[in-house]
């Protein structure tokens, strides 16, 4: 059992009966969603299969899918929240292959496949939380990261995690624009890339990931701003400077290298202290932000006296 979550609702409590997957169902479709489901553990480690609780909610209902894969910020294929469901079509996504370089004692390209074998495969309910104050709940599929840092091995001096995007203009239309600096890139400092939170998520509600959530395979740190969960990783590198990230180079004055959610730090065209759950329409209820996005028991020791202030 997860040592980081407390498993109060039951598998029924938390999906939606439509795209409810139970542990049996998860081992019949093992073959046809292939190494998605290496291992079936719950949260942290091999458990009962019982769904995690987000920290500071009192009920976790998953968002649906057609909302989380209909309402998306990935810029490679349009400004619009609506424009990566109608163009991510275009995206490529095998074969796919993935550099891993700097800091490390076994750099390489390695093919997505062999990374994923012998992976511990587990779903996790997170919340996840837009920089614009909106909200979801998804049930994710994926492995730590710091799994595939252990594999890789650290090499001493290494402090950040740097991550990009693929950049293939071809298929990612808005990459011929100056709508961003590309490719997208990203990055943690390392001890927030190895806590066991932080998840390289391969799938959403025990499917493939869409395309538009970021196929084959990004990250997910659920107690940070969605931005910082890069989607389409083609390079993880570990390196000793703090790296540039994308939105940070672009406006730096609203868009900080920790991007940690806090409701007592506003962004400086709208207030992060009250949030909207995708779903629930334009006049659905607006509760309150919460700190680290509910995970402040498993992730504030991280940033023990750091003004968050400055260090937004």
């Amino acid at each position: 059992m997860s040592r980081w979550f407390k498993p109060d609702l039951t598998e029924n409590d938390v999906t939606p009966e439509e795209v409810y997957f139970n542990r049996r169902r998860f081992m019949k479709g093992a073959g046809a969603v292939g190494l998605l489901f290496p291992a079936l553990a719950a949260c942290d480690g091999a458990g009962d299969g019982a769904q995690a609780r987000v920290q500071g909610e009192n009920a976790l209902k998953p968002t649906p899918f057609e909302d989380i894969t209909s309402y998306n910020n990935f810029y490679e294929f349009g400004p619009s929240k609506s424009d990566p469901a109608k163009n991510a079509h275009r995206l490529t996504v095998k074969p796919w292959h993935i550099t891993i370089d700097g800091l490390v004692e076994k750099p390489g390209v390695y093919p997505l496949e062999d990374i994923l074998k012998g992976m511990d495969i587990e779903e996790r309910i997170y919340r996840f939380r837009c920089v614009e104050a909106w909200s979801m709940v998804i049930p994710w599929n994926g492995f730590m990261l710091r799994d595939l840092l252990k594999r890789v091995g650290v090499k001493a001096g290494a402090k950040y995690v740097t991550f990009e995007t693929l950049y293939r203009p071809e298929e990612m239309p808005a990459q011929k624009t100056p709508l961003l600096k590309w490719p997208y890139r990203e990055g943690l400092r390392l001890d927030e890339a190895m806590h066991p939170l932080t998840l390289l998520a391969t799938g959403i509600y025990g499917k493939d990931m869409p395309k538009q959530n970021g196929a084959p395979i990004r990250l997910v740190v659920p107690w940070k701003y969605g931005f910082k969960s890069i989607k389409s990783i083609v390079r993880i590198s570990l390196v000793e400077e703090q790296p540039p990230n994308t939105w940070n180079m672009m406006q730096p004055d609203e868009y900080g290298f920790y991007a940690n959610v806090n409701p007592n730090v506003s962004h400086p065209r709208w207030s992060q202290a009250t949030e909207r759950r995708l779903g629930e329409g334009l006049f659905g209820k607006r509760v309150p932000t919460l700190m680290f996005n509910g995970y402040e028991e498993q992730v504030a020791a991280l940033y023990k006296g750091m003004d968050l202030r400055k260090f937004y």
